[in-house]
């Protein structure tokens, strides 16, 4: 006997398939797509391929678009500096334990919602209605996201055609924008070249010495005085910096070419811009670890510090860098997994991604580190004072090392290739989440509109990339990267685990999951959902909000005004969720304590996309516990022949 879920109540049933077979036979008769008359078995297959959405490809697709949309430029460049600030080796340890408790566990629910369903972030909140808002939520913080991605693609882009010379422009100070502040790393012993006096690192141009104070590296030069054009501050935002607005155009063609075809066309291109990083780093990582005082940089990062760990901002911020680096609660999960074919073994990814993700930020800070320690080298300082963190890091440090290196322009090229096939995989997940969203919510104005509808998308999101090439541009992303998914991630975090673990339950997840896969999940997946991984990502945010400081951008201090519009920004996509309750429940009936219940219950039209899956599941839950342990322990080839039988409907 078994508490089963079923419409808006708990009651006690014999046979769970018998209840969901005859819930889930009349949501298709009302939806008008049961047909109750045998199918060949082509026609059957047909069926299972083709919901309207349509699926990947192969499961390879799924897994390198998930890895794509998980491993992003901050693994490049935020974690490296995390990992020093934080103990180094020691910063490790909190960082791998949250990885396990906190983002497998959500993972792995997003990947089963999604799958079960064949829904995007909004119409998968069918399983609980009242909670819609954080669909909501979640797809207004990845537009905004989305908007100045594409802004980092095209400083990429442009040092990317910067790289194509004989000469790195930001290895020398022999060039219009320098000032007299620059510094030659390269020509430090001396100050003139070919006869003319030029800004070496003693600081001397035209016969004035400059303080050390005021020097500034021919790279960093490159990134303030050529590609940004930067200004004083928010307060003078310019002009539109024309190089980057047509770079910004051709990030933005990227993006819908490979995606106006849908998962069709991106399931491809991972196969490149995934895998393309992964060449690279490792080429670099060849490189790095023969580098004079790579080693000095090696030991910052892996001896530990263990003292760190008795800090709470190090197990703060180990925690919310692996949970903003893997993606959760973003909704690009739940897209990929309802793309998915409904047997599909999701246990794999589950395991795989963060592991994969962590992976990836513990190899490219090794590099980061060989080389911090190599640039140490070069300038003769430690290599706490070489590091940097954010696009200081990968658009100053890693160039003026890269100048450096021998045959400097082809390292260039692949550094920059690889950080624009970083770029775009995240990019394909958020503009699809959005995508996938709306035409599910609205299928029947855009199913059959989707090239239309994802031109639009790329449209809107070039137009609203323009005040960030401006002169002052750089002001306006800090302070939209700074709020943006401020607290909207680790919300829909939290409750989706409430969600699983006490108002669905987690015997009717299990259940789902048999449904698709054939296995039921370990009972302590259960504690996970229920205690652990919510706690964690309570603690996150409440860590979050106290650590938090006011946008900055170097030593720029923003006004007063700016920050409230960062705050403006970071609710912007919190607002609908406390919104969406208060209509819902309006329009229900009954007493508060009934709709409140009513409306956090599962829908009825909740479930499998295709009546195919809905009878398919229904048959294999008529197999009973008792009859599924007898079967696998005295016939075991019965259950694994009608298992089979029922598969190839």
């Amino acid at each position: 006997m078994v508490m089963k879920k079923t419409d808006m109540v708990y009651i006690s049933v014999q046979e769970p398939g018998d209840t969901l077979n005859n819930k889930c036979l009349e949501n298709k008769e009302k939806n008008g797509r049961l047909q109750t008359e045998s199918k060949t078995e082509s026609q059957t297959e047909s069926q299972h391929e083709d919901d309207g959405r349509g699926k990947w490809g192969g499961n390879l697709d799924f897994l390198l678009s998930c890895v794509g949309y998980a491993v992003s430029i901050t693994n490049i460049w935020r974690f490296p500096y995390l990992c020093y600030k934080n103990g180094g080796g020691a910063f490790l340890i909190p960082y791998v334990i949250f990885l396990v408790i906190c983002v497998l566990p959500l993972i792995f629910i997003e990947y089963a919602l999604g799958q079960f369903s064949s829904s995007g972030v909004l119409t998968v909140w069918k399983i609980s209605p009242l909670l819609k808002g954080i669909g909501y939520g979640v797809l207004i913080a990845s537009a905004i996201y989305c908007t100045y991605v594409n802004v980092i693609i095209s400083w990429v882009l442009y040092f990317l055609y910067q790289s194509f010379t004989s000469v790195l422009p930001w290895s020398h100070c022999n060039n219009e924008w320098n000032t007299i502040n620059c510094h030659d790393v390269q020509n430090r012993s001396s100050g003139i070249q070919n006869g003319t006096v030029y800004n070496s690192s003693f600081g001397i141009q035209n016969g004035t010495l400059t303080s050390n104070a005021t020097k500034k590296t021919a790279s960093e030069e490159f990134w303030t005085h050529k590609v940004l054009q930067i200004t004083d501050g928010i307060e003078n935002i310019g002009g539109i910096r024309l190089e980057l607005l047509i770079c910004l155009f051709v990030a933005w063609l990227i993006v819908f070419l490979c995606l106006c075809k849908g998962i069709k066309s991106s399931g491809k291109v991972v196969y490149v811009t995934v895998t393309f990083p992964y060449v690279v780093l490792l080429i670099f990582l060849v490189r790095a670890v023969t580098l004079p005082g790579a080693i000095d940089g090696i030991k910052f990062m892996f001896i530990p510090k263990w003292h760190k760990l008795l800090s709470t901002q190090v197990w703060g911020e180990a925690a919310l860098q692996i949970f903003f680096s893997t993606a959760v609660g973003w909704g690009g999960y739940i897209t990929f997994a309802s793309f998915n074919r409904f047997n599909h073994n999701l246990y794999r990814e589950a395991i795989l991604v963060p592991f994969i993700n962590g992976g990836t930020s513990i190899l490219a800070g090794f590099i980061a580190f060989c080389i911090l320690g190599y640039m140490a080298n070069v300038k003769g300082m430690q290599v706490a004072e070489v590091v940097d963190q954010g696009p200081g890091l990968a658009f100053v440090a890693y160039p003026e090392a890269i100048s450096t290196f021998p045959v400097s322009p082809l390292w260039a090229v692949l550094f920059f290739l690889m950080m624009l096939t970083l770029g775009i995989d995240t990019q394909f997940g958020t503009i699809e989440t959005m995508h996938s969203a709306l035409v599910d919510e609205y299928p029947k104005l855009l199913r059959n509109r989707k090239t239309l509808f994802m031109s639009a998308i790329c449209c809107v999101g070039f137009l609203s990339g323009i005040p960030y090439v401006m002169n002052g541009g750089i002001y306006i992303l800090q302070t939209v990267d700074w709020y943006v998914g401020l607290i909207t991630p680790m919300i829909a975090a939290i409750m989706e685990c409430m969600l699983i673990g006490w108002i669905y339950g987690t015997d009717q997840f299990y259940d789902d999951l048999e449904m698709m896969t054939g296995r039921r999940p370990s009972p302590l997946w259960g504690i996970f959902w229920k205690f652990i991984t919510p706690t964690s990502v309570v603690l996150m945010v409440v860590f979050n909000l106290i650590q938090f400081t006011p946008v900055s951008y170097g030593t720029y201090k923003y006004p007063n005004w700016a920050v409230v519009v960062g705050w403006m920004i970071g609710f912007a996509s919190v607002i609908p969720i406390p919104l969406y309750i208060i209509k819902d429940l309006w329009a229900a009936e009954g007493s508060l304590f009934q709709r409140i219940k009513t409306r956090l219950t599962a829908g009825s039209d909740y479930g499998p996309a295709l009546e195919v899956n809905c009878i398919k599941q229904a048959e294999l839950l008529h197999l009973t516990t008792s009859e599924r342990l007898e079967n696998s322990s005295n016939q075991p080839d019965v259950f694994d022949e009608k298992q089979n039988m029922i598969q190839t409907v």
